[in-house]
């Protein structure tokens, strides 16, 4: 009987690229590594029911291990209160979402935080995933936009990519954290 599943939500602006990528990484990560994980993605400010971009996909294809997922079912979604209350961890792309959700919804502060202060900061541990992030003190801890993973936005299919690459890396070290 495998235990219930880690609830990630992992959270940018557009729910358009940043989230998608690291959301899909993280679900491969979860295979490979056998870690039970339901992971969704959501935005701070989203046009909902967007289908993926051309160039996310090409970005998501450009990791080998992902080049055959099928992406044509994502749509953007704006983050709403029931993720939030069925998370364990919301996975920030930069300190202005960490903000939105402090400022929008301080219940799920103790559980938000950048991809990248979580690859810092998160251990592996006997201890359970919640007291673990509880032990981070999440909701009081200062936002440095050092910690923000660059939003691809406008930028072309390279830009896309980069991003991608920098996510594929941060993606496995916090699925070997959890």
């Amino acid at each position: 009987m495998r235990p219930d599943p880690t609830v990630l939500v992992t959270l940018c602006t557009g729910n358009a690229a940043r989230s998608v990528m690291a959301a899909y990484m993280l679900d491969h990560w979860a295979g490979e590594l056998g870690v039970a994980l339901d992971v969704v993605s959501a935005g701070t400010h989203v046009v909902e029911g967007q289908p993926m971009g051309m160039r996310t996909r090409a970005a998501l294809a450009s990791i080998p291990e992902l080049e055959a997922i099928a992406v044509s079912g994502h749509r953007s979604k704006q983050l709403r209160e029931d993720q939030l209350d069925v998370a364990d961890l919301i996975v920030a792309m930069e300190a202005d979402h960490v903000r939105f959700v402090r400022r929008h919804h301080p219940a799920a502060a103790k559980r938000t935080a950048t991809l990248r202060r979580l690859c810092l900061d998160l251990l592996p541990g006997e201890s359970a995933l919640l007291d673990r992030v509880d032990a981070l003190g999440l909701a009081d801890r200062p936002l440095d936009p050092a910690e923000d993973v660059a939003d691809p936005a406008g930028g072309d299919v390279d830009v896309y990519v980069a991003c991608a690459h920098e996510l594929w890396l941060l993606t496995e070290q916090l699925a070997r954290a959890l």
